[in-house]
């Protein structure tokens, strides 16, 4: 897709002379698709400013890369890095600039209240000082439309006049408030104007936030899921548009000042769309499956405060995502559409990418995550998980784990259907299971006397090998049930003999769990097993670490009452258990006679 550039960019502005700009987070997602939009546009020489290295590192391959490489040659583009957090770094790159696009960066550690609050508050403080110090007259500050959303309501064309709320789950939009408002407060002072905009839902080539996620999603089997009623609306915005109103920003804050400075305004593409079916077309355009089972948004939002409880008490550290999962939850359960005339009016700002081609652009920078390429095949990710191993890694895996829905949903109605027959029809087992060969007998051979033909249609006829059992499957079966057998012999030996206590205390507490399982009804713990096979693998495959970390927790507290047991009891029981332990089994004897 080429991008073009409209009479929109050049609107309001003097051309006659070379102007110089600087672009804070000018190496992140936005910061990199305006520096490309300010060279292609010319008139502009560009001062690239970012903390994430202190060199620039350029891929050839790509478009925006080559154009600020070419730039840099000429003298058009600089690169400076800038740590926010440090004034006199900010004084230093934006002496003599004439405006300076302020994004802050998307990868913050979410974990680090301090850091973070370093980075976008105080950060923004730093960066109004620097341009009043340093005389620039325009100050454009990238905000989020995140910032009057809190989760509880739905936003319909939510204008500028729309309030903030006043309590936020998630710290950065907390944060972004605070640097907004100390943004818009700084216009006017000391020949300063500024300028916030609200872009919703950013999306494009470079995304690290919103496209991965749905991949990463996708990759665990969670994509599949809808959060709520399906049908809320939500508006998104290509990058290259919100570079686009960067520029009318800047270009119409000396010119309209009363309309536009120290004022927000909201970014979309203009094309509300329902957010589940946007997710659908990114997925799908990356051979992934479509979202297509509906779950409340209660459940979710409990099972995620289920996670959260059990990562506190365990110490773990959830995934660190620019968004919280609560909060994710709300955005996708929730309608949040924008009305954007304001900006339309006063900025003279309209999409420069429709909606449908920006879709198309992502999709094909992202060709490297989608489900068929040699990343996906040789990627880390395709290593087996636990339960896949434990499984078997073949059919039964695929269909208890979820890999197949059509199959397992197939497979799982099936034995639900067995289980009807045998357990809950009120018939006894015998006369079930004869009626079931009676019934199969007749389907059979009705099967095996229809016509060649019926109405145009060939019937296959099913071969006699589907019911030949070969010799070798039938040898390794006896083998089994040899084993089986000889297995059980050889251990009831050892218990009559007396001489292995481990085996004794395993022994009995599987009869015991089999007297437990015994004393109820059978159909009911059968109905169990059933739905536990179904959930509980494909549960402990999406949260393997998880339950691992808890399975480590309770083996360390039976460890701990263990100890605690062996220092209560009598000196001479602790040594002969402590020395049972670390002898042979042909030793173990004499030691018992030397006790008693």
């Amino acid at each position: 897709m080429v991008v073009t550039t409209t009479a929109n960019d050049v609107a309001y502005g003097d051309w006659s002379e070379t102007r110089t700009c600087v672009v804070l987070g000018g190496r992140g997602f936005l910061g990199r698709t305006l520096v490309a939009r300010l060279l292609r546009l010319g008139g502009w020489i560009v001062r690239v400013a970012d903390s994430s290295s202190h060199s620039l590192k350029l891929d050839p391959s790509s478009a925006s890369d080559s154009l600020l490489s070419n730039a840099l040659c000429s003298g058009l583009a600089s690169f400076c890095n800038v740590d926010v957090r440090d004034t006199s770094q900010i004084i230093k790159v934006t002496k003599g600039a004439d405006v300076v696009f302020y994004m802050e960066p998307s990868d913050l550690n979410t974990h680090d209240f301090c850091n973070c609050y370093m980075i976008i508050v105080q950060g923004a403080k730093n960066v109004i000082n620097a341009c009043q110090d340093c005389k620039v007259r325009r100050l454009i500050y990238n905000s989020s439309a995140d910032v009057v959303f809190d989760g509880s309501q739905d936003i319909h064309n939510g204008d500028e006049l729309f309030t903030c709320p006043g309590k936020f789950q998630d710290m950065l939009i907390d944060l972004r408030v605070q640097a907004e408002g100390l943004v818009r407060l700084a216009n006017n002072i000391d020949g300063l104007l500024t300028c916030v905009l609200r872009p919703s839902n950013i999306f494009g080539p470079g995304d690290t936030q919103f496209v991965p996620l749905l991949v990463n999603l996708a990759k665990s089997g969670l994509a599949k899921f809808i959060i709520g009623s399906g049908e809320n609306m939500s508006d998104f915005t290509y990058v290259e548009n919100v570079a686009h109103a960067h520029i009318c920003a800047a270009e119409t804050l000396d010119s309209r000042i009363v309309s536009v400075a120290g004022k927000a305004f909201f970014i979309s593409n203009l094309e509300p769309v329902v957010f589940w079916d946007f997710v659908s077309l990114i997925l799908e355009g990356l051979g992934y499956q479509r979202p297509f089972i509906k779950v409340p948004t209660w459940m979710v939002s409990y099972i995620l405060s289920l996670q959260q409880y059990i990562y506190d008490k365990l110490h773990f550290r959830m995934y660190n995502y620019s968004v919280s999962p609560h909060y994710f939850v709300q955005l996708a359960s929730r309608t949040r559409t924008f009305d954007c005339s304001v900006a339309q009016k006063h900025l003279g700002y309209s999409p420069v990418v429709s909606l449908e081609d920006g879709v198309k652009s992502t999709i094909e920078s992202f060709s490297c995550l989608s489900k068929d390429s040699s990343f996906m095949r040789y990627g880390n990710y395709n290593e087996k998980s636990k339960a896949e191993k434990l499984l078997g890694s073949g059919i039964v895996a695929d269909i208890l784990l979820w890999r197949d829905e059509k199959r397992t949903f197939t497979c799982f109605l099936t034995l639900a259907l067995v289980f009807y027959w045998f357990f809950l029809g009120g018939r006894t087992f015998t006369s079930s299971a004869a009626k079931l060969l009676l019934l199969v007998t007749v389907v059979l051979y009705g099967y095996g006397i229809l016509p060649s033909k019926i109405c145009g249609f060939a019937v296959q006829r099913i071969s006699s090998s589907y019911f030949k059992i070969s010799e070798s499957a039938v040898r390794d079966s006896i083998r089994s049930i040899s084993y089986m057998w000889n297995k059980g012999v050889r251990n009831i030996r050892m218990l009559a003999k007396g001489e292995d206590w481990s085996n004794f205390f395993k022994a009995v507490v599987v009869l015991y769990f089999v007297m437990l399982i015994l004393s109820y009804s059978l159909a009911v713990l059968i109905g169990i097993a059933l739905v536990f096979a179904f959930t509980a693998f494909f549960v402990y495959e999406q949260y393997e670490s998880e339950i691992d970390g808890l399975g480590k927790v309770l083996c360390c507290g039976i460890m701990e009452s263990k100890g605690l047991l062996m220092r209560t009891l009598p000196a001479s029981i602790t040594s002969f258990l402590g020395n049972y332990r670390i002898l042979d089994q042909e030793e173990a004897p004499a030691v018992v006679k030397e006790w008693k």
